[in-house]
């Protein structure tokens, strides 16, 4: 009851930013998208996409019921529940959620998004468990069923997800894989965590001393794979909405079967990485 009293509180002013105008394509960072709707639709097979402009979630439906990755702020719940009824499904449909890192903007809503889909699951990678406790909404919890390691599976109805740790963006930065069966051809599809900001601290960084290795993890199991569809936590990574027009507009074969711009992608995090470690950020300025 209480959450659906939020959401019919919060679905007014989230109406009003149904329908502005989005860049062609996203390439760069863009956080003006953050809480603006965008169009839910299926990426392919059982995937699809259920985020707003720049914060990615998706939905992976089973026969069993649904996986939800990451619900994003309070704020944007109603446009959440908007793009899951667009697709098809419910939101009491979801059966388990996930995260891709513990940052406010990703997981802020885990434990209202829980309570409207009565009582889904919600897992987490263990290194990220401390951060999560620290994200909490309405003065409750967060909400933590399953902790998990790398390499441990989460499975509903005939799916499979695979969960990656790549730290370094947060401790506990978790990238998903799995398979995807579209018009009779697998796909191995990644929806990678977190990517290397411009101005991440790898030296002397007080709060995170290892952050450089852990960087360095994540960078080599990046370039140790090369995945179909990639996906990922943010739009600017992979272009959301240049492909999407692609997309509509009847592309073949599907635009997010992009091996390439995950190559690109993997090349420019790790050329970013040696830049940092030679060239660090100045200290922030303290008064």
């Amino acid at each position: 009851m209480r959450a659906s009293k939020l959401i019919c509180a919060l679905t007014l002013a989230a109406c009003a930013a149904l329908v502005p105008s989005l860049i062609h394509a996203q390439t760069v960072e863009d956080r003006t998208q953050d809480k603006v709707a965008f169009p839910a639709f299926k990426i392919m097979g059982n995937l699809y996409y259920v985020g707003t402009g720049t914060l990615n979630s998706f939905l992976i439906s089973t026969p069993a019921g649904a996986i939800l990755i990451n619900t994003n702020f309070e704020d944007t719940i109603p446009l959440l529940k908007a793009s899951i009824e667009k697709v098809g499904f419910k939101m009491t449909d979801v059966k388990i959620i996930l995260g891709s890192h513990a940052h406010p903007d990703h997981q802020t809503a885990d434990g209202t998004v829980k309570e409207m889909m009565g009582g889904a699951t919600v897992v987490a990678m263990e290194e990220d468990v401390p951060a999560l406790k620290n994200i909490t909404a309405n003065n409750k919890p967060h909400p933590i069923d399953r902790i998990i390691h790398d390499g441990d599976t989460v499975m509903l109805g005939g799916t499979t997800l695979t969960a990656h740790l790549t730290p370094g963006h947060t401790r506990g930065c978790t990238t998903w894989t799995l398979p995807v069966t579209d018009a009779g051809k697998t796909y191995n599809v990644m929806i990678a965590c977190g990517g290397l900001q411009e101005d991440a601290r790898l030296v002397g960084n007080k709060g995170y001393p290892d952050i450089a290795d852990a960087w360095l993890k994540s960078i080599k199991y990046y370039k140790s794979t090369t995945p179909d569809v990639f996906l990922a936590a943010h739009s600017w990574f992979f272009d959301l909405k240049g492909k999407y027009d692609k997309l509509q507009a009847g592309a073949k074969p599907n635009p997010y079967i992009d091996q390439a711009g995950y190559k690109a992608w993997v090349a420019d995090m790790e050329k970013r990485y040696y830049e940092l470690l030679k060239n660090p950020p100045p200290p922030p300025t303290t008064k």
